[in-house]
């Protein structure tokens, strides 16, 4: 037994390869394009930058940079992509003429609404699974999961 760790070591490297698999099969799915309602197929970087805008208002190109953690140049190339597919249109922002206020469209409000039942759906089918306690063990895992990935 580790004297640092009150878990056998057996139980410690079952545990990270099973975390391995698990960050296996989420970069799998983060490849795969999906259909969202009437947007037909998006990429993973795709959808996700339509979520990071949301469907109330809308959010400056910087900011949205900074949202996803990716560059400016990034989040334009993106940006050029889903105006090609009719989901995001550019305005000028009203409190500074240099700067650019993305928001939805309907047919991108719509993406984003397919985009969350999505998440319920995948959590209902958690849920049904699992106890009250597992779903909260599992809701606080996660949540230390995320905090130890952002260091």
């Amino acid at each position: 037994m580790d004297t640092n760790n009150s878990l056998p070591t057996n139980s410690i490297n079952k545990g990270s390869h099973s975390l391995g698999r698990l960050f296996l099969q989420l970069r799998r799915l983060e490849r795969q394009p999906q259909t969202f309602g009437k947007a037909g197929s998006l990429t993973p970087s795709e959808i996700h930058t339509i979520e990071a805008i949301g469907c109330e208002g809308g959010i400056l190109m910087n900011e949205l940079a900074t949202s996803l953690g990716v560059t400016k140049g990034a989040v334009s190339q993106l940006v050029v992509r889903l105006e090609a597919k009719q989901l995001v249109k550019r305005s000028s922002y009203p409190h500074d003429s240099r700067a650019v206020l993305i928001s939805l469209t309907d047919k991108g409000k719509e993406a984003y609404k397919a985009h969350e039942e999505v998440h319920v759906q995948f959590y209902d089918q958690l849920r049904a699974q699992l106890s009250q306690q597992e779903i909260e063990i599992f809701e606080k895992c996660i949540d230390k999961l995320n905090e130890f990935l952002r260091k």
